[in-house]
């Protein structure tokens, strides 16, 4: 609005700039100006008569050149077109003024762009109406670095991007290099592990629980770090050391933390089967079953589990760990359906649907 009230005051002091000179009335020539001047010369011939400057003769001749010139002067009419060009003047003004806007305004609302809002200088790469791949994107950033390689604002954007898209090896050195020029921090290191472990297909490494460690020096409350310290115990073997990690996790977070659903099915995990967990005395009858029985029996289970989170989809534990049974039995199209089915259960809850992201994403169904 600003901006529209600016133009119009501008357009405003233009016109009149311009038109005003037209619009002031001329000086009008005093009545008779030209017969005085004739009157003021036969005043002079008689002052030059009784000086002597000329004689009787040639009085009478000038006497009478003046007074026919006098008698043409007095008879003429007076111009008509004076009054006539000061309204024809006023007017064309009064219509530049009103009229020039008013032509421009209307041409430009149906013309132009009155609600279009404004176009910051650093979207103005884009063209309206058409989108730019991801990777188109992601190769202008990375030709930024490459002229810029010490923004480490850029690296830090163009990390976690890298990792999605799967080139691992590339997020770990933007990783590397975000460390190198925003500085350490706990955030990075362990953002730095996630990236490695990713990489080795979710095996975590000696150099991967290197990062972890060096972000829990840095910040012992490091909640990703913990947690793949615990993946790292469990696929060491360390099943207590594992859910120690992730009970002590557990007992300091608020009861609202995004990623209690991810670590509760983690130390579920470890503590009992790879399953959904069993009564004492179902896994005492177990021991006498065959194998072919017993996974009989724990499909049984799994299948009595997703009935439930059928009639009632609000469990996202239950989600994850029909999911983790799915995976576990081999039945990876029915994981994919489940966490579909899961996705599209909670959608109106925001909050269980970030959570069940969370530890979709820990179990390999991320996106």
């Amino acid at each position: 609005m600003t901006l529209w009230l600016v133009l119009a005051l501008m357009t405003a002091a233009a016109i009149f700039a311009v038109l005003l000179p037209l619009g002031l009335r001329a000086r009008e020539p005093a009545d008779g100006s030209e017969a005085n001047v004739y009157k003021d010369q036969l005043a002079e011939l008689d002052r030059d008569f009784d000086t002597g400057s000329i004689d009787t003769a040639e009085l009478d001749a000038a006497r009478v050149e003046i007074s026919r010139r006098l008698l043409a002067a007095a008879d003429q009419p007076r111009s008509a077109g004076w009054q006539s060009n000061v309204k024809l003047r006023r007017a064309a003004a009064v219509l530049a003024l009103a009229g020039l806007p008013a032509v421009a305004l209307a041409l430009y609302l149906p013309l132009g762009s009155p609600r279009l809002p404004d176009f910051p200088l650093a979207e103005r790469g884009f063209r309206p109406g058409t989108e730019q791949s991801l990777d188109a994107l992601v190769a202008k950033v990375e030709e930024h670095l490459k002229q810029n390689p010490s923004d480490g604002r850029g690296w830090n954007v163009l990390a976690p991007v890298l990792a999605r898209q799967g080139r691992f090896d590339d997020a770990i050195q933007a990783y590397r290099n975000s460390i190198t020029y925003n500085g350490d921090s706990a955030a990075r290191r362990a953002d730095l592990g996630e990236v490695m472990v990713a990489s080795a297909g979710g095996v975590v490494t000696k150099d991967a629980k290197n990062e972890f460690d060096r972000a829990l020096a840095l910040d012992a409350h490091e909640v990703k770090a913990s947690y793949f310290l615990g993946v790292s115990a469990e696929q060491d073997g360390r099943g207590a050391d594992a859910a120690a990690i992730w009970q002590a996790m557990l007992d300091q977070a608020p009861s609202d933390a995004p990623w209690r659903p991810l670590v509760q099915a983690a130390l579920s995990r470890v503590n009992g089967p790879k399953v959904p967990a069993l009564s004492d005395q179902t896994m005492a009858a177990a021991k006498d079953m065959s194998e072919g029985d017993r996974n009989a029996m724990i499909r049984g289970m799994v299948e009595r589990l997703a009935n439930r989170l059928k009639e009632n989809g609000d469990d996202v534990e239950g989600w994850l760990k029909l999911v983790r049974a799915y995976s576990v039995l081999g039945d990876h199209d029915k994981a994919k359906s489940a966490a579909i089915d899961a996705r599209q259960t909670v959608a109106n809850d925001a909050e269980r649907l970030r959570q069940l992201n969370e530890g979709l994403k820990t179990l390999g169904f991320d996106g």
